[in-house]
């Protein structure tokens, strides 16, 4: 079974005094259908060459973004989000995405304090210019975006009857990160950005936000308007690590 591989050192992140209510969550055990979204049917659909420049352009100007202004976001652009995100595909068609909007300011809190911990924790492993380097990325938008969303993985699923998992279960990770894939590319289309945060220790992101402990946290994203627009991504831009050659990851068999 594909887990989260828990340990007791794991909860330490839960030693707060922040008293952060219930809430009761059955999404694992539903089909998600309000998030279903309704396409006119397209028959022989063609892409021509301006549309083709266009995606080009969106894979190019997708960016893990960490600045975010204040504004908040529409709804039905938030809508938009989940309903292209649940276009994804899936193993089995198992569609195992759970989505968690984090609107409670004594859950954004603990989180924070989460991404705190695991950050510093982060910086011990390095040393000398690499953790100098380290300590001054800026590594999420916790405090300035608008939104925030939790992603899981229900690895439970019984949608889907297991199948295409048995020799890969971890197909089911797979299948959510294509969703969240989705759920950038909207947004970016639309002038949202979006920032990934996986500097936090799961597990405890699962009792924070009072979820099945089955469900797998695959990312908590950040979301709002981008203060700035950059082409090169910000690890690349602060010298941390620049892009490589595809002739770097391709071969022939």
């Amino acid at each position: 079974m594909f887990t989260n591989f828990t340990t007791p050192a794991q909860f330490k992140y839960l030693n707060t005094a922040i008293n952060i209510p219930c809430l009761s969550i059955h999404a694992n055990k539903e089909v998600m259908y309000k998030h279903k979204k309704n396409i006119e049917p397209i028959s022989k659909p063609k892409f021509d060459k301006n549309f083709q420049h266009n995606l080009d352009n969106l894979f190019a100007w997708r960016r893990d973004v960490r600045r975010f202004l204040t504004n908040p976001v529409n709804s039905e652009i938030l809508d938009s989000l989940i309903s292209n995100a649940c276009l994804a595909p899936s193993v089995g068609n198992s569609q195992p995405w759970r989505f968690v909007w984090v609107n409670e300011p004594t859950r954004r809190t603990a989180i924070r304090a989460n991404f705190i911990q695991a950050n510093t924790e982060a910086l011990n492993e390095y040393s000398g210019e690499k953790a100098k380097k380290y300590a001054t990325l800026k590594l999420s938008g916790l405090d300035q975006a608008p939104v925030h969303l939790a992603v899981f993985a229900d690895v439970t699923t019984e949608i889907g009857h297991g199948l295409g998992k048995k020799t890969m279960p971890e197909t089911i990770a797979y299948s959510v990160v294509g969703a969240i894939n989705n759920i950038w590319l909207t947004a970016r289309a639309q002038g949202v950005g979006l920032g990934w945060v996986s500097i936090l220790e799961p597990m405890s992101v699962n009792t924070i936000l009072d979820v099945p402990k089955d469900w797998l946290l695959i990312a908590y994203l950040c979301i709002g308007y981008p203060e700035e627009e950059h082409l090169d991504p910000e690890l690349e831009r602060h010298d941390w690590q620049q892009r490589i050659s595809t002739k770097n990851v391709t071969i022939q068999r």
